[in-house]
């Protein structure tokens, strides 16, 4: 648990032992605030090896521009779903996911103050060359992230990758996605970071989740702990250029279907122009006909993760 110890006062003791603990607790958050505040990524983490690259990296691309930083992906529907699954959309073949990793996962719930954070953690608690932190969308949880068989095999192969490279990847059940789903993505950030000794730490959300990624835009002592971030088939921000994040120029990578419905694709490739537009570090992927889900079945994470690792 992550919860801070909270003096607690014993019968009969008189009112300066009780102003004394409560200085005394005052001081622990200041000092953990401070020690947050201070978490600026330090050193680049080594690059992420190879896991399965054959079977997850980009097919043909379309379209190449901005040093490489713009693509457009070839995406079928026929070739990246119903031959790449056993069961289209509910269950990839075997060969796509290994399994072993299940042995260093674990359900738990982290204490932050006064609530609690379930999470399914993939990788050591402490001590990690590399964090990614992934943020469900709407009617989702933990359960998304730690699905191995779901998205085409994606999330398995983001576990394989934490865990060969000595990182550790978090899936949150995030309460909302409004100030109280802020609040869980910036607690565990915290968590992760002073965890892992300041090493970089990587969020990234999805669909509505993105929500959470620019709140925590707006928070400066998250986005010094922070790495990178990566909106996959999210809305765009048009506030953004007066964030932290901005501000502190911390790396984006976008990923899109060029079909998406729900978020349309113009407005985030004009926020990633903007950004350009400024040398700003981003990053845009976009999958031809792609829909809303595409991204996160066909993103490759380790191409992503050496991206950012790097800036």
């Amino acid at each position: 648990m992550a919860e801070a110890p909270v003096a607690r006062q014993a019968p009969n003791e008189g009112a300066d032992r009780v102003s004394m603990s409560t200085i005394l607790f005052s001081i622990g958050h200041l000092i953990g605030a401070l020690l947050f505040a201070s978490l600026a990524v330090s050193a680049r983490a080594e690059p992420v090896k190879p896991y399965k690259d054959a079977l997850f990296r980009y097919s043909r691309l379309l379209q190449e521009a901005d040093g490489g930083d713009f693509r457009v992906v070839d995406y079928q529907e026929l070739r990246d779903i119903n031959e790449r699954d056993q069961i289209p959309e509910r269950r990839v073949k075997r060969a796509y996911v290994s399994l072993g990793v299940k042995g260093v996962q674990v359900n738990e719930t982290l204490g932050f103050g006064e609530w609690g954070l379930d999470v399914t953690r993939v990788g050591p608690d402490r001590g990690a060359a590399f964090t990614v932190i992934f943020i469900h969308g709407r009617g989702g949880d933990r359960r998304l992230g730690a699905n191995d068989f779901a998205f085409g095999g994606n999330f398995n192969r983001l576990k394989n990758l934490a865990v060969v490279n000595g990182g550790t990847y978090y899936a949150p059940s995030v309460r909302s996605f409004d100030a109280a789903g802020v609040a869980d993505a910036s607690a565990l950030i915290r968590f992760a970071a002073e965890r892992s000794g300041g090493r970089p730490v990587v969020l990234s959300c999805a669909s509505m989740g993105s929500f959470i990624c620019w709140g925590i835009a707006r928070q400066e002592a998250a986005v010094s702990a922070l790495g990178g971030m990566m909106i996959m088939g999210g809305p765009a921000d048009p506030d953004f250029r007066k964030s932290a994040a901005y501000s502190a120029r911390l790396p984006i990578l976008f990923s899109h279907g060029s079909r998406d419905s729900v978020y349309p694709a113009e407005s985030q490739v004009a926020l990633y122009r903007s950004l350009r537009s400024k040398a700003y570090p981003a990053r845009f992927v976009l999958f031809e006909t792609g829909s809303h889900g595409t991204p996160i079945r066909m993103t490759d994470w380790r191409e992503a993760l050496n991206w950012i690792l790097d800036r």
